[in-house]
């Protein structure tokens, strides 16, 4: 069974290629994850229920973390945006051009 990650044929893309698509595909589905937890999270009103769902969704922010560091580690160029972006005051679409710029 094939996967929707690919938009070119698999066997012609590189393994690191392959890869690549792999973790991007991973750090999607920890977003949605995140999110979905979110949405629990917001109307349980069971305490132990509730705390059960916050632990999990801190470990699917752990892996959605790992899984950008990463990505971020094999491509340099966004590895230098986001270093701009992240954990920066001020405006985030200003420091998001900052970012390009200093990618450039």
């Amino acid at each position: 069974m094939g996967f929707d990650q690919y938009h070119e044929p698999p066997e012609e893309l590189s393994d690191e290629t392959r890869t690549f698509a792999r973790m991007i595909t991973s750090l999607t589905e920890e977003a949605e994850a995140i999110g979905w937890y979110e949405q629990r999270i917001a109307l349980e009103k069971d305490k132990s229920a509730k705390a059960i769902m916050e632990n999990a969704q801190q470990e699917e922010m752990k892996h959605f973390g790992m899984d950008l560091e990463f990505l971020l580690r094999k491509k340099e160029a966004w590895r230098v945006t986001l270093k701009a972006i992240l954990f920066q005051e001020g405006d985030i679409v200003k420091l998001g051009k900052k970012g390009e710029e200093a990618a450039e």
